[in-house]
C-alpha cells in the first residue's frame, strides 16, 4: 500500500509543479501548490489524530486511501485537453488547487492512522529497524516517482501520465483490503477539546519529542529550496523534463542508499548528536545546490541532500515511536504531523515567496543558511541531550 501510495503522489508532485509553472511561469505558484495542502492539513491534523486513535486504523486507512483516488481522477478530468479547452487554463490552475486542498484533508488522517498502525504491529524492540525499512520502501517509491514522472511527462504528456497515477493509487487502495482490523486502544472518558489537548501537552512536556519537532520544522522550512528545482532546471540549467525527473529523483536516492546502509550502522548510538550534524549537512547540501551550475553537480548536491535527512527521518521517528504511549499515538502522530508532515508544503511556498521577492538563487542559498542557524541554535539550547543513548531515551518512555 505505502509503496504504489508514495510512487503516485511522487509523480503527481513532479507532473502538478512542472505543469503548473509552465502554464504562469511564476515560481510563486509552486509555493502556493505547498499552500493547498499544507493548511487543510495543518487545519485537521489534531481531528485526524483523535479520530485515529478512536477508531479503527484499518478501516480509517482504508476511507483516506479511496478518497486519494478519487482526487487523483478528478486531476485526470481536469487536465483533459477539451476540459482545457473548454474552461481556459486559469480556472484549470484554481481547479487543481483545489483538489489538492482535498488531498491536504485527506493526508490530515492518513498521517495519524498509518503511524498508529505500524507501531501496533510491530514489537517494540523492532521500532529503530522497522522505520528504517519503513522508510526505505517509502524512499524506493520516491526514487521511481519523480524519475518516472519527468520521463513520462516528457515522452506521453501531463494527462496520460495523471491517468498512470489514478492506477498506482488505485493498487494502493486494493492493498488496504488486505490490513487486519486495529482495534482503538483509546478509550474516550473527557470531552473532545480535553483529548487533543493531551496529546499536545504530552508533546510539549516532552523535552526531547518538542526539540526534534522543532528543530526538524524550522530546518524544512528553510531548507524547502527542493521544490524549486523545476525553475532551476528550466531557468538555471536550461535542461528538459528528462533531467528535471532526475533532479527530483537525487534526493530520494541519496535517502535509500544512505538508509540501507543505517540498516548495518545504526545512527542511535548518539541520536541527538547526529541529529544535529543531519541537520547541519542538509543545510551545507542546499547550499552547493542553489550555486551550482552544473547539471551533475547539482544531482551531486541533491544526493547529499536526501543523504542527511534521511539520517534526520530514522532519528526522529525512532524518538517519536519509543517516547509515545499506544493510547495517545494517533494524537501524538497527529501534532508531529502540524510540525513535520505539513514542514514540506510550508517550506515551499517560504521558498516560493521567497524566490518571487528575492530571486530563484538567492532564495536557495537563504534557505541553507537559515537552516545551518537553526541547527546552530538548537545545538547551543539542547546540550544536555547531545550525550544520550539509545538506551537513556528508552528509559523515558
Amino acid at each position: 500500500m505505502r509503496f504504489f501510495f508514495t510512487i503516485g503522489y511522487q509523480i503527481q508532485a513532479v507532473v502538478l509543479g512542472w505543469y503548473v509553472y509552465n502554464i504562469t511561469k511564476d515560481p510563486l505558484s509552486l509555493g502556493l501548490i505547498g499552500l493547498a495542502e499544507a493548511i487543510p492539513s495543518i487545519g485537521i491534523a489534531l481531528y485526524g489524530g483523535y479520530v485515529a486513535d478512536k477508531s479503527d486504523k484499518a478501516v480509517l486507512i482504508k476511507w483516506v486511501v479511496g478518497l486519494m483516488v478519487l482526487a487523483s481522477f478528478a486531476l485526470y478530468i481536469v487536465t483533459t485537453p477539451s476540459i482545457v479547452a473548454l474552461i481556459g487554463t486559469t480556472k484549470v490552475i484554481a481547479a487543481i488547487y483545489s483538489i489538492i486542498f482535498i488531498v491536504g484533508i485527506a493526508r490530515g488522517f492518513f498521517s495519524p492512522a498509518a503511524f498508529s498502525l505500524m507501531a501496533q504491529i510491530i514489537p517494540r524492540e523492532h521500532y529503530p529497524n522497522s522505520s528504517t525499512w519503513n522508510s526505505s520502501i517509502w524512499q524506493i517509491a520516491a526514487i521511481v516517482g519523480p524519475a518516472l514522472g519527468g520521463l513520462l511527462y516528457g515522452f506521453i504528456g501531463v494527462h496520460a501520465t495523471l491517468l498512470v497515477i489514478v492506477a498506482s493509487i488505485s493498487i494502493s487502495f486494493l492493498g488496504t483490503f488486505f490490513f487486519k482490523s486495529v482495534p482503538p486502544t483509546y478509550v474516550r472518558k473527557t470531552s473532545i477539546y480535553e483529548s487533543l489537548s493531551e496529546g499536545l501537552k504530552f508533546v510539549f512536556k516532552t523535552k526531547m519529542l518538542v526539540g526534534a519537532l522543532s528543530l526538524d520544522l524550522f530546518s524544512v522550512f528553510f531548507g524547502g529550496a527542493v521544490a524549486l528545482i523545476p525553475v532551476i532546471a528550466s531557468e538555471v540549467l536550461k535542461v528538459g523534463a528528462q533531467e528535471f525527473g532526475m533532479m527530483r529523483a537525487a534526493p530520494a536516492l541519496g535517502a535509500v542508499l544512505t538508509m540501507l546502509v543505517m540498516t548495518r550502522f545504526s545512527p542511535m548510538g548518539k541520536p541527538w548528536r547526529n541529529l544535529l550534524f543531519a541537520v547541519a549537512g542538509f543545510g551545507i547540501s542546499i547550499i552547493g545546490y542553489g550555486l551550482s551550475r552544473n547539471l551533475y553537480l547539482t544531482l551531486f548536491f541533491l544526493f547529499l541532500e536526501g543523504a542527511f535527512d534521511s539520517v534526520s527521518v530514522i532519528i526522529r521517528s525512532t524518538i517519536l515511536q519509543l517516547l509515545t504511549p499506544d493510547e495517545m499515538r494517533g494524537r501524538v502522530s497527529a501534532v508531529n504531523a502540524m510540525f513535520i508532515g505539513s514542514s514540506n508544503e510550508i517550506g515551499q511556498f517560504e521558498s516560493g515567496l521567497t524566490a518571487k521577492l528575492m530571486g530563484t538563487v538567492p532564495a536557495v542559498l537563504f534557505g541553507g543558511s537559515m537552516t545551518l542557524v537553526v541547527a546552530a541554535i538548537t545545538w547551543m539550547k539542547t546540550q544536555k541531550l547531545i550525550p544520550k543513548t539509545l538506551s537513556d531515551i528508552s528509559k523515558q518512555s
